[in-house]
């Protein structure tokens, strides 16, 4: 009877010691379960490189069809491009950051490939680059325009206009920020 009680306290020390290994095991496995659906959803969509691929289509409009397919003609017309005097600032930002990396830009572009691959591509040599957006145009929205708006957005116009909403918790808060904040609006500076 005493060895039952011993075999039955000695199984249960294996199924302690197995438990760690089991929820080792489990959180290996789903945190390869994120990482896959993370790549597979693809981190980058057009509406992120924004910037990129309005660079990328002046550049190619600008080009002879002819052109496009060679190389060194593909980062001429960048550098051409972005030596330009009438490029905004967010226009010269992607100008700096595509500058180093010419030869990587034109290989894709020089294929044909739309120009929001073109983005995604160069992105993942420099995230950057999908990181530069415009700014939300907010002069002639009214109030129900602006609540229409995301959070991400709104925080988004406040830092364009390099205000902060400190203790701003609820969407109605940073909405109202936006609107008090509108004389600063218009303001386009790096």
């Amino acid at each position: 009877f005493i060895s039952f009680s011993n075999s039955s306290h000695h199984s249960d020390q294996q199924q302690q010691k197995q438990s760690p290994k089991k929820m080792k095991t489990t959180a290996v496995l789903a945190t390869a379960a994120v990482a896959t659906l993370s790549v597979l959803s693809g981190p980058v969509s057009a509406a992120d490189c924004e910037v990129c691929i309005k660079v990328m289509q002046d550049v190619r409009d600008s080009m002879d069809k002819a052109d496009v397919k060679s190389k060194p003609k593909v980062e001429a017309a960048l550098g051409t491009y972005c030596s330009s005097d009438n490029l905004g600032p967010r226009e010269k930002k992607i100008c700096y950051y595509i500058d180093p990396i010419k030869r990587d830009v034109a290989q894709p572009f020089s294929t044909g490939m739309p120009v929001d691959r073109v983005c995604k591509r160069i992105n993942k040599t420099n995230s950057e680059i999908c990181g530069v957006k415009f700014p939300v145009k907010t002069e002639k929205l009214e109030p129900k325009d602006l609540s229409k708006l995301r959070v991400k957005q709104l925080k988004s116009i406040l830092a364009d206009r390099g205000v902060e909403c400190t203790g701003c918790l609820e969407k109605d808060e940073f909405v109202k920020k936006v609107q008090e904040t509108e004389h600063l609006a218009g303001t386009d500076e790096f």
